[in-house]
């Protein structure tokens, strides 16, 4: 398990665009299962939308990544982890996505990633997202890793 802190000294991302919580489980190189509790204390809230609160496709997409820039980050030889501050995780596409149920306030998203490719600094991810065993996005993701 990897907390958030832990999470803070991989990703340089913070409130309010931190999206993940924990890291419940991973296998390096292979998998990572990670999850987001959503809250009405979002900032995103105040404006999709008022009086109707729902947490925007977009986050659920953005969240998904950085769950796979933990598992890119963890999946480097323990000699390269050390250079992660150097590092940065930036998107190349977002392919196939589809948002299939509405996340809103009291949900827990669960991402859950498989590698489907990686070849030096690219990673290639099957993405998904639950809420109660509910799929509720996926998405195909394409991402490098690379120098600030």
């Amino acid at each position: 398990m990897i907390d958030i802190n832990e999470i803070q000294t991989i990703l340089p991302h913070r409130y309010p665009l931190l999206l993940i919580d924990r890291v419940t489980e991973m296998e390096a190189g292979k998998s990572i299962v990670a999850y987001k509790n959503v809250t009405i204390g979002e900032q995103v809230f105040q404006g999709h939308f008022p009086g109707h609160p729902i947490y925007p496709g977009v986050m659920i997409i953005e969240g998904m990544a950085q769950a796979g820039g933990v598992l890119a980050f963890k999946s480097m030889e323990p000699s390269a982890q050390e250079e992660t501050k150097e590092k940065v995780v930036y998107f190349m596409s977002i392919d196939r996505a589809k948002f299939r149920a509405p996340v809103t306030p009291g949900d827990r998203l669960e991402y859950r990633l498989d590698v489907l490719k990686h070849k030096g600094a690219i990673w290639v991810l099957d993405a998904k997202a639950y809420v109660d065993e509910k799929l509720v996005a996926e998405a195909e993701l394409k991402a490098m890793i690379v120098d600030k």
